[in-house]
């Protein structure tokens, strides 16, 4: 789901966040990376939900054309209208966790430029998110806040999640948000979502449909991408927030751990950025490997229950 966009409005971050962000990035993010201690939560609050990334039209194109893809995922092709603007996807959906991918010219302005992306982390209990902004306070951080809106198509806008974000406009080329899905959502019935399995329940394996049972993929267990420095030094504190424990790599970027899914964000110049792997764990263990060649990219499934899908650097 992409809602960057909507967020060139808002233009507002207090004084104290503008001038640590602005040392983080003149330092190539080590101020905001220097500190790998755990986090001090008992309970994650935030966990991987789904990232996407522009790739190069050919990938693009195979992805959304392969036969392979909708035998290994619940796979859809889908145009979406939220947040005043409309956009079409190529969704892989498992049981939590989902990926989504453009195609070069897909999106507007910057976003549509190859190596474009972004992640969003969500809550699993109605509330998190509130704790979450809590905690970004306590950084000396004042989260940009944003509600994002679902059309299904007649016109009417539907509440669908409230987001956070530690930055306004200021992106590279990586946009990170912290999400919480809305009750009004999982209400209406053209969402097709589950009912509540506890009391707050605002779930990712509610949201999302259960047609993966009838696929491989199950969901996602590790994705890495590159970053630009700057736009790593504002995901860095909704990860701490949210529960992971972040550590540095020596090539300035990071590992996030907790929730299921390992995330690993390299730092990197613009021209280098973008989805580089996706880790899936599958639904049944597989004697042998399959090897699918989807534009310039390689999914390797098996053997065992795993599953590998490699992106080729920019040429």
């Amino acid at each position: 789901m992409l809602i960057n966009r909507t967020l060139r409005t808002i233009t507002v971050l207090t004084a104290a966040f503008t001038v640590a962000l602005t040392g983080a990035v003149a330092g190539g993010a080590s101020a905001a990376l220097a500190d790998d201690t755990q986090p001090k939560t008992d309970r994650q609050l935030l966990f991987y939900n789904h990232a996407y990334s522009v790739v190069d039209k050919e990938t693009a194109d195979a992805v959304e054309n392969s036969e392979y893809l909708k035998k290994f995922a619940n796979f859809e092709v889908r145009t979406t209208t939220g947040g005043g603007m409309t956009w079409k996807g190529r969704y892989l959906k498992g049981r939590e966790t989902y990926l989504e991918l453009f195609s070069v010219g897909d999106l507007p302005g910057q976003d549509a430029e190859f190596g474009s992306a972004g992640m969003g982390v969500s809550t699993e209990r109605a509330g998190d998110l509130a704790t979450v902004t809590e905690r970004l306070k306590a950084q000396k951080i004042t989260p940009v806040p944003y509600r994002q809106t679902r059309d299904f198509g007649d016109g009417v806008k539907v509440p669908w999640f409230d987001t956070i974000r530690t930055f306004s406009d200021q992106y590279e080329a990586f946009d990170p948000w912290a999400m919480e899905y809305l009750p009004e959502y999982f209400a209406d019935p053209r969402s097709k979502t589950e009912p509540e399995s506890f009391p707050g329940d605002v779930g990712r394996e509610r949201y999302l449909p259960d047609d993966y049972r009838d696929r491989l993929m199950r969901d996602i267990t590790a994705i890495r991408m590159g970053v630009p420095a700057r736009d790593l030094a504002t995901m860095v504190p909704l990860l701490r927030a949210g529960g992971f424990t972040v550590q540095s790599l020596a090539n300035g970027g990071v590992v996030a751990t907790g929730g299921g899914t390992r995330i690993q964000l390299d730092s990197v110049p613009r021209e280098q950025a973008g989805l580089k792997q996706v880790d899936f764990v599958l639904n049944k263990s597989l004697a042998y490997m399959t090897e699918e060649r989807i534009g310039r990219s390689t999914l390797s499934v098996g053997p065992g229950a795993r599953a590998v899908w490699t992106f080729d650097a920019p040429q």
